[in-house]
């Protein structure tokens, strides 16, 4: 029975003609660009690249002024806690710079009169740089109270 079976479905196979077997393709579009749309993505690339490269320069610059406040801003913070914790600002130096771990920075020290009465003093520190051929300034502020002598 089984060996009827094997012949049976011999006998069906060799009966298919190949042409079932083939499969039919376009050949209407060849692979591969044509020279029109090769140059259209030319026009497109030469037209959007000067735009992205600007884009780019522009991201630079201001990722390079970002980084120059924040690191003002970080000595503004250390010099105005170093001159509270020891209480240069009475006496000591009202103007100078960060040596030469940082240079092209700067810091001034303002101190006036909070209140009329002189008990408490406002103490501005400013760090001045200079960036994209501008002077930049960040101002910190803090109340100190005076000693008492």
């Amino acid at each position: 029975m089984r060996q009827d079976r094997k012949d049976s479905l011999k006998s069906q196979v060799s009966s298919l003609k190949p042409s079932h077997f083939t499969l039919h393709t376009s050949r209407s579009h060849v692979g591969g660009f044509t020279f029109v749309e090769l140059l259209v993505t030319m026009v497109l690339i030469s037209i959007v690249m000067p735009v992205v490269m600007q884009t780019i320069g522009l991201c630079t610059r201001l990722a390079g002024q970002s980084r120059r406040q924040v690191e003002a801003a970080c000595l503004a913070e250390t010099k105005l806690t170093e001159l509270t914790a020891a209480q240069d600002w009475e006496s000591g130096s009202n103007r100078g710079d960060f040596g030469t771990d940082w240079p092209g920075y700067e810091w001034s020290m303002t101190v006036a009169n909070w209140t009329e009465d002189s008990s408490v003093r406002q103490l501005d520190l400013a760090v001045t740089w200079r960036s994209v051929g501008r002077q930049r300034k960040i101002t910190l502020s803090t109340l100190v109270y005076p000693q008492e002598s």
